[in-house]
């Protein structure tokens, strides 16, 4: 009976370690695919993107060009390249923006604490109860719809959302023993914070991105598709799925193809995040190993 057992759960670790690796290899490749297409479209596309050729207008698939022409006769494929580097520029951009912003105002409070924490998580929490299309819509009032708008209003989504998660990590990183010994000997809360809790939280801070990646994509395409993200006429996948809108009937690879594009592009940034999280994660990684030195 105790072989059966042990062969079940070397079966059982070699599909957990396939999985772990799938997700990161088939997460990653993908999105080094759609960064390599959107770095290609800076330089080249099959066709201008904003070149109008009505007399081959909806043209499916192949009939002109690999993936067909829209309502204006412009080339899908170009539109698909080009909104691809708009909507990846955006999204790294905000969670550049709000991650680092975010991550500042988590670790500074778990250093700090009393007042500014709980101001902290208050502000956090007046953010999260404005959505990020609704924040968009009050900056566009101000701004005027564009990159700068999309950028702001997913950053600051962005920010609270990282804030909890530094601060939870980082309040966890302050009860180790390495921590207690650097304040034991005299370091500052800003020494400590740099040196020894921020080295040990960037983990989940790298997933954490990945993973906020993939919404920022979401968002964007969804404030594209209301008007608010790039100006026309440069492409980009939401309002690509806002224009089909009227030839769903007549011409529906205009709302397959970008529709199908966010989500796979959302699909891979998950998967890539739950790859990471999987390696990275200290409690995870230790699971393994005492599962791998297990007697048999």
């Amino acid at each position: 009976m105790a072989p059966l057992v042990s062969n079940q759960a070397i079966i059982r670790r070699r599909q957990f370690e396939i999985s772990r690796r799938m997700n990161l290899i088939v997460g990653g490749s993908f999105i080094a695919l759609l960064i390599a297409v959107a770095l290609l479209s800076l330089v080249w596309t099959p066709l201008p993107p904003a070149k109008m050729q009505i007399i081959h207008k909806l043209q499916p698939p192949l009939a002109f060009g690999i993936l067909g022409t829209d309502q204006f006769g412009r080339d899908i494929l170009s539109m698909m390249m080009v909104g691809c580097w708009n909507s990846l520029s955006i999204a790294i951009a905000a969670v550049a923006v709000g991650g680092m912003l975010g991550s500042i105002a988590g670790i500074s409070a778990a250093a700090v604490r009393g007042t500014y924490e709980a101001l902290l998580m208050r502000a956090c929490d007046v953010v999260f109860a404005l959505p990020p299309i609704l924040s968009a819509m009050m900056l566009g009032a101000f701004l005027g719809p564009g990159r700068l708008t999309a950028i702001i209003a997913i950053a600051t989504f962005m920010i609270p959302v990282f804030a909890r998660i530094t601060l939870a990590t980082a309040l966890q990183a302050w009860s180790r023993d390495y921590v207690l010994a650097a304040r034991a000997i005299g370091n500052s809360r800003f020494a400590i914070s740099v040196r020894h809790v921020l080295p040990n939280i960037m983990s989940q801070i790298i997933v954490q991105v990945t993973i906020q990646l993939g919404l920022a994509v979401l968002t964007e395409a969804g404030l594209s598709f209301l008007g608010l993200g790039i100006a026309p006429p440069a492409p980009t996948w939401g309002r690509m799925l806002a224009d089909a809108q009227t030839y769903l009937a007549l011409a529906p690879w205009l709302a397959i193809l970008p529709g199908l594009a966010i989500a796979l592009c959302v699909l891979a940034f998950n998967m890539l995040g739950d790859g990471l999280r999987d390696i990275l994660d200290p409690r995870e990684a230790s699971r393994v190993r005492l599962k791998n030195h297990t007697p048999g």
